[in-house]
């Protein structure tokens, strides 16, 4: 685990910095228009990190991670002086932020009550584990990959927007690129509507005291969008970011820049993710392991 912690920890660092380095200088204009947003980033993670402790629910980053990637995006955009590429962009994210925001926040995520609010089941199995049997250590996991961590990558992906900054009038990519990433939110929509349907109806038999029978048997969705990948909505939510990502190629014209760090750590996050929420399936549901050699994770079609 520990291995795993720091590694993450170690590439949002090098990953930037090198990219930086073999990239395009930025503008002063793009630096001045970035360290607001950074300020923004370290004011709410410190906050997260504050919270989390005093409250003992450690999903307060999991509140934020739908909602700050709009205020980055609006505030890059005010800044840009509302250029068009950046309005447009920051309306698709505060689209999918609406989506994300909405799925949250009807499994109980949020409440009155700032602090309070469902904590992510994965949470409480990870602190359990002996790696964290030593307060300290928890308390250094999460103020470094809780709160600073997975709030910088929420940074990450939306500064693709920054070298937009100043970029190439809107063309017929950029169009392309907005009409997928609608589509591929609606997409993520229908996989989280089709979780959600699966889960309700599943704890209402259990309420009820009436059997599994059927698709409910199994315990986990396998139905619907969930018969070609294993976890529909994280491929979506990868796709997203790289989908933002290829905004700043139409902007500059060239196909690498800094930013792709953004894109390739979340995919690195939702890889490990994954991994450790799949292992609580299989250890949870017995026909996990089956469903697991004969559906693929995020690329449909690639198990025959």
């Amino acid at each position: 685990m520990w291995k795993t912690v720091l590694f993450l920890v170690f590439t949002l660092i090098v990953v930037p910095v090198c990219a930086y380095i073999y990239d395009v200088p930025m503008s002063d204009r793009q630096i001045e228009i970035m360290m607001p947003v950074i300020w923004v980033y370290l004011l709410f993670a410190a906050l997260c990190f504050i919270v989390s402790t005093l409250s003992d629910n450690y999903s307060q980053v999991d509140k934020l991670w739908s909602i700050m990637p709009a205020i980055y995006a609006w505030m890059t955009a005010y800044h840009a002086s509302m250029d068009a590429r950046l309005v447009l962009v920051a309306s698709l994210i505060t689209f999918w932020a609406i989506r994300l925001t909405f799925n949250f926040a009807r499994r109980g995520g949020y409440s009155w009550k700032f602090w309070t609010g469902e904590e992510d089941y994965r949470w409480a199995i990870l602190r359990a584990k002996p790696e964290f049997s030593a307060k300290w250590k928890w308390v250094l996991f999460n103020l470094f990959f809780i709160s600073f961590y997975q709030m910088g990558l929420v940074l990450l992906i939306t500064l693709p927007m920054i070298k937009m900054v100043d970029g190439k009038a809107l063309g017929v990519a950029d169009y392309f690129l907005a009409a997928a990433i609608v589509v591929v939110v609606i997409f993520e929509f229908i996989a989280d509507q089709q979780q959600w349907n699966y889960q309700k109806e599943k704890y209402r038999l259990k309420k009820a005291g009436l059997p599994l029978e059927g698709i409910y048997k199994k315990g986990f969705t396998h139905t619907g969008l969930w018969v070609y990948m294993r976890h529909p909505n994280y491929a979506a939510e990868q796709l997203v970011w790289i989908l933002i990502y290829c905004f700043s190629i139409s902007a500059t014209g060239f196909w690498i820049n800094w930013t792709i760090a953004g894109s390739i750590l979340l995919v690195l996050l939702f890889k490990g993710s994954s991994d450790f929420s799949e292992k609580i399936s299989a250890e949870k549901y017995s026909d996990y392991k089956e469903y697991q050699k004969k559906v693929p994770r995020f690329v449909p079609f690639t198990k025959w």
